[in-house]
């Protein structure tokens, strides 16, 4: 399958030369890479969460395949949904799926199920490929959507699939879950909600994580890519996260009345 992109011109830049520009002010090159297993990033416009994104993508070094975990936002296709071939278009080129470590994933889960419907709208897992292109022209991904509410066992599952995978590849890989946090609350609200949910992540308790969404009522939207991306990394040796930058979309307008907050974290050894 060929996917064209669906939020260019609108989440991001739809042209090579101005999508090139903007990356190149949202990242940070002075700083040092590091060796990582997984990290959080958000999914906003570029005007919004774009900052948070440089951030935490600028400290990465970078690996030959991306798992880029996403939440489902239109619902269409099935519940945990993996495209295990294609290509999808972006203004900096094409860049392809891991059919290899795809199809591994695919044959290490009880609940993914290889499907196409639920990749075709969704923008969670298509702004982050501008910024990995970006760094390294030749990056592959494998792209998952995940629905939440479901049981924390469902993300285990897939969390200890993926790591499987990654294990039996002996595959260069990285772990990215795509997420925002609060969504429309006030600064205050969204600052305390999500920083409740950024305590369970850089612990890396993702059964903490799936509690506090649910008792506290917050709107993180990918809290079940972030625990799935947990369970695979505490597979893959994970002992320390680290919370990169925090910031929320009325630190961009000035607007603190209906925010929507963005963190980014690494996870490493």
């Amino acid at each position: 399958m060929f996917r064209f992109p669906v939020v260019a011109g609108r989440f991001y830049p739809g042209t090579r030369s101005f999508l090139e520009e903007r990356i190149d002010d949202l990242i940070d090159r002075k700083t040092p890479a590091e060796d990582v297993l997984g990290v959080l990033a958000p999914h906003a416009g570029y005007n919004f969460s774009g900052a948070v994104a440089g951030a935490v993508i600028s400290r990465i070094k970078f690996k030959d395949t991306f798992v880029i975990l996403g939440p489902n936002h239109t619902g269409l296709g099935q519940p945990y949904s993996i495209m295990a071939e294609g290509t999808w278009r972006t203004p900096l080129g094409d860049m392809e799926i891991d059919g290899e470590m795809a199809k591994a994933i695919l044959a290490s889960t009880s609940y993914l199920q290889k499907d196409e419907k639920a990749h075709l709208g969704e923008h969670s897992i298509e702004v982050q490929l501008p910024f990995l292109q970006y760094f390294k022209e030749d990056v592959k991904f494998v792209p998952i959507v995940l629905m939440g509410d479901a049981s924390g066992d469902v993300y285990k599952d897939i969390g200890k699939g993926i790591a499987k995978a990654i294990k039996e590849s002996n595959g260069k890989v990285v772990i990215m879950a795509s997420s925002d946090m609060s969504h429309y609350e006030s600064q205050a609200a969204a600052k305390e909600n999500d920083f409740k949910a950024i305590e369970a992540i850089l612990a890396l308790d993702a059964d903490e994580l799936l509690k506090r969404i649910k008792e506290h009522h917050i709107t993180m939207c990918g809290y079940a890519p972030v625990a799935t991306m947990i369970h695979a990394c505490k597979e893959l040796g994970a002992k320390k996260a680290e919370l990169v930058m925090y910031q929320t979309s009325g630190d961009v307008t000035g607007d603190f009345h209906r925010v929507v907050g963005y963190a980014g974290v690494i996870i490493k050894k």
